[in-house]
């Protein structure tokens, strides 16, 4: 979310975000499920957006790299032990799909399953999710050329960032947001819709 957010203040606005899945579910999931089983159509997915962030964009990095052949590419970076703290209290403890949830949101849940599966593989174990993580990053690293990719952490700010989009650094501090509550209240407000 802090990439969604420092992308949309330079300029890049509107950057898909598992957040626009959420809020507009009963368009994005049908299209990502295609995506899911074969049949992206990124042109539909990404209508009106002109940046991608976050799940499940991310699980689909090496088909969208070729299909965009002249876009850069951010990989977000942390440590492994880290970003695990983060997805097992947050996206990992949520897809356990409710009996009672309304079928939007048990939509929407099914296909986060399936997009986990996609990325991480089918074990949720602590080793074998990190492995997933670690495999990830030097498989993006490994295949993408240096100068479409830029490797960054949220630690980094702006100055790397706006180097690499040819962009002026601004004034502000770099975004920090996506906190454990915060991704709840996400879910809350979908489970409201």
């Amino acid at each position: 979310m802090s990439l969604k957010l420092a992308l949309e203040q330079l300029s890049f606005w509107p950057c898909h975000h598992m957040v626009e899945v959420i809020e507009h579910g009963e368009r994005q999931v049908p299209l990502w499920n295609d995506a899911l089983a074969g049949r992206p159509d990124f042109g539909a997915i990404y209508q009106g957006y002109v940046a991608a962030v976050d799940w499940p964009t991310a699980a689909f990095w090496r088909e969208l790299a070729a299909a965009f052949p002249e876009a850069k590419i951010i990989l977000s970076s942390r440590s492994p032990e880290s970003w695990y703290g983060s997805i097992s209290e947050t996206i990992l403890a949520s897809v356990n799909i409710p009996d009672e949830a309304p079928s939007h949101v048990k939509a929407w849940l099914q296909m986060v399953r399936k997009v986990l599966d996609r990325s991480l593989g089918p074990s949720r174990e602590k080793e074998d999710v990190i492995a997933a993580f670690v495999a990830h990053e030097a498989a993006v690293k490994a295949e993408i050329p240096a100068e479409r990719l830029l490797v960054h952490e949220a630690k980094d700010g702006w100055a790397p960032l706006c180097e690499f989009l040819g962009v002026a650094v601004p004034d502000t501090p770099y975004p920090r947001t996506n906190s454990k509550e915060e991704f709840f209240e996400h879910l809350k407000k979908a489970d409201d819709m």
